[in-house]
């Protein structure tokens, strides 16, 4: 279970995505003049320490994109090359945001749910036992 902060973030998920993915060299033709965000879907990190959420964007030109992130307390060593940008969040305070194709947490993540049949996450407020609606549904194949 993922558990969601009510927080304010500087910058925000999407305008950090919105600057961060026209740059990557993956994008080839598709037109990002304008990303919009479709849904969001998430992964647990077995020690509680880092944010785990690949979100779900539509380009201009319809193509939806699945860009990972992980979000973590400090910086992660030896992934200088990976970072994305700090955000301050306003509860948990400055997290380092990473590609999170070079993340371990990550591909561990990934690899765990293809494996094993596992699944995104359920989202629980942290201030409640309040659930947010989960959307996006992935599940590995288990093979």
């Amino acid at each position: 279970m993922a558990i969601i902060h009510r927080a304010q973030l500087n910058p925000s998920k999407n305008d950090l995505l919105r600057a961060w993915v026209p740059k990557q060299p993956w994008i080839r033709s598709v037109d990002c003049s304008t990303l919009e965000r479709v849904d969001a879907y998430r992964f647990d990190d077995p020690d509680g320490e880092v944010g785990v959420e690949t979100h779900l964007l539509r380009s201009a030109d319809g193509r939806i994109l699945q860009v990972p992130l992980t979000y973590r307390g400090a910086p992660l060593d030896g992934a200088e090359t990976a970072l994305i940008a700090t955000m301050d969040h306003s509860v948990l305070g400055e997290r380092w945001v990473y590609d999170a194709c070079c993340d371990p947490v990550y591909v561990s993540a990934v690899a765990t749910a293809i494996l094993t049949g596992g699944a995104g996450v359920d989202l629980v407020f942290a201030d409640s036992a309040d659930h947010i609606p989960v959307t996006a549904h992935v599940v590995g194949s288990g093979t």
